[in-house]
C-alpha cells in the first residue's frame, strides 16, 4: 500500500517513453517539492522544459496540491496547467475531481509527488499508480521531517525487492 511501485530521481526523469510504456496519458502533479521547493513560486528551467516535453507529446496534467488556492493557483497560472487545491490527500476526493478535469479513465492516469502518506496513498486508494520523486529540496517543516522517517521503512522494502531510482 506505501511501498513506492516507481521511484525517480526527479520529476524530469519521468519520460514520455515510460508513459507510454505504462499506458498513461495524464499526470496529477503535487507542487512542494515535486515541481518545486516547499513553498516556492519558482519553477526550475529544467522542470519547465520537462512540462514543455510532457504538453507537446499530449500528455494531459493538472496540479493536485492540500494547498490553498491563494498558494496554488498563481503557481499553476504560471504554468498553464489546471488545478485542484485542497486536495486532502490521501483521501481520493481531489484525484477524482482532478480525474474529471482531465476527462481521462483511472487507469490513463497516475499520481505523480513525493510523499507516500499523501501522495502514494491517495494514488493507492484511487487505484491509479503513483510515481514517486525523490524530494526537490530538504524539509524544514517539523511535520514533514517526521512523516519522512515514517517513510524510511517503506522505501527499504522498495530498495529490497530490487527496486531502483529512475
Amino acid at each position: 500500500m506505501l511501498t513506492p511501485e516507481y521511484v525517480f530521481k526527479d520529476v524530469t526523469r519521468i519520460t514520455p517513453e515510460f508513459l507510454k510504456e505504462h499506458h498513461i496519458k495524464a499526470l496529477l502533479l503535487d507542487v512542494d517539492n515535486t515541481l518545486t521547493a516547499h513553498g516556492s513560486q519558482e519553477v526550475s528551467q529544467a522542470v519547465q522544459n520537462w512540462l514543455q516535453t510532457m504538453k507537446q507529446t499530449g500528455i494531459r496534467m493538472v496540479i493536485v496540491s492540500n494547498n490553498t488556492k491563494k498558494r496554488v493557483q498563481p503557481f499553476a497560472q504560471r504554468l498553464g496547467l489546471q488545478f485542484v487545491s485542497m486536495g486532502c490527500k490521501p483521501w481520493p476526493g481531489g484525484l477524482s475531481r482532478a480525474r474529471r478535469l482531465l476527462g481521462v479513465c483511472r487507469h490513463e492516469m497516475a499520481m505523480v509527488g513525493d510523499q507516500l502518506f499523501t501522495d502514494r496513498l491517495a494514488g493507492w486508494l484511487y487505484s491509479v499508480p503513483v510515481l514517486v520523486v525523490e524530494p526537490m529540496a530538504k524539509d524544514v517543516d517539523r511535520g514533514i521531517l517526521f512523516r519522512r522517517r515514517l517513510e524510511k521503512p517503506f522505501f527499504d522494502k522498495f530498495y529490497q525487492r530490487g527496486g531502483k531510482i529512475r
